[in-house]
């Protein structure tokens, strides 16, 4: 299939390059076009040239040119289908008025979403078909390094200036400071750093214990996570996580990585201090977590059931 992706290509480490290297992989032709520079014609020329066209629209960006409204209308027409796949949240947030604001949540055909309330949202509001999909990780990067021995303790990967809407982010890093000392350690653009790429898979390899984090307004917002936890999983680490509702779905607490109960850091502790000190039980979920995500949880899998719900329906 020929197929027409527009979104970040900038760097190597965008979501969009992992999406369309992934989408190569799978015997797929992609023209990549950078959004924001690439006018509205071009797309569409493209795209009509093309027997798909998958549009990654970030926040805030507009097309130059012929609206992407138009293109969308234009490639309906003819029977080309338009989708995105996004592993963001909207709802309950600041962007949430981007779904009322911007055409493009009205106009593409194809909305793939990691959060199913919004996927809900989609089909009780809009002509647009809302697809609940998991988050994944990228297949190329999906590979332990545990060749640095263990330097770590605790860490967490992340900004702690998070989102205004996740107070929960900065408490958390911050009670973890103060518990662990410099046994913890917070890796991001305000912590010790961005980590990325082969860097990112050496640091899980080389920590004991990764504690995740998913913005989950109220913590009663079920059936929507980070990807962290399957980039997390997927490059080697252990993670401890909040229990979120719909995450038995894809991971078995205690087999494929550890939950506690969020906002309770008698909990939280209690299983850090556990797994810092039996290795051998830690190590059995770092790896049985690897293999499961490895075998169901990449953008392999996602795209390719992405690509056939569109061909099929």
């Amino acid at each position: 299939m020929k197929i027409t992706f527009v979104g970040n290509f900038d760097v190597d480490y965008s979501s969009e390059s992992h999406h369309a290297k992934t989408l190569e992989s799978l015997g797929h032709e992609v023209v990549r076009l950078r959004e924001g520079k690439t006018t509205g014609e071009v797309i569409l020329d493209a795209a009509l040239d093309s027997e798909l066209l998958i549009f990654v629209h970030t926040h805030g960006w507009e097309t130059p040119g012929l609206s992407m409204n138009m293109v969308f209308k234009t490639l309906k027409k003819v029977n080309i289908p338009s989708i995105t796949y996004h592993l963001d949240l909207w709802l309950g947030i600041e962007r949430q008025k981007d779904l009322e604001q911007d055409p493009f949540y009205k106009t593409i055909e194809h909305f793939f979403t990691v959060d199913k309330l919004m996927a809900d949202w989609f089909n009780n509001n809009t002509e647009v078909k809302g697809h609940y999909i998991h988050a994944g990780v990228y297949d190329g990067e999906c590979v332990p390094d545990v060749t640095a021995g263990l330097l770590n303790e605790v860490i967490f990967v992340g900004s702690k200036g998070y989102h205004p809407e996740w107070a929960y982010r900065p408490h958390l890093i911050n009670q973890l400071t103060e518990h662990y000392g410099n046994k913890f350690k917070h890796f991001g653009g305000d912590g010790l750093g961005v980590v990325r790429g082969q860097a990112l898979n050496q640091l899980y390899g080389s920590t004991k214990i990764a504690i995740g984090d998913s913005l989950c307004i109220n913590f009663d917002y079920p059936h929507y996570w980070s990807d962290r936890v399957y980039e997390t999983m997927g490059r080697g680490g252990f993670i401890i996580h909040p229990y979120i509702k719909g995450m038995e779905d894809d991971f078995i607490d205690g087999k494929h990585l550890v939950f506690y109960e969020f906002g309770n850091f008698e909990d939280l502790y209690s299983k850090i201090d556990y797994y810092l000190e039996h290795d051998d039980k830690r190590e059995a979920i770092r790896k049985a977590g690897h293999e499961h995500v490895k075998a169901n949880h990449t953008y392999k899998n996602r795209w390719q059931s992405i690509i056939d719900t569109v061909v099929n329906q």
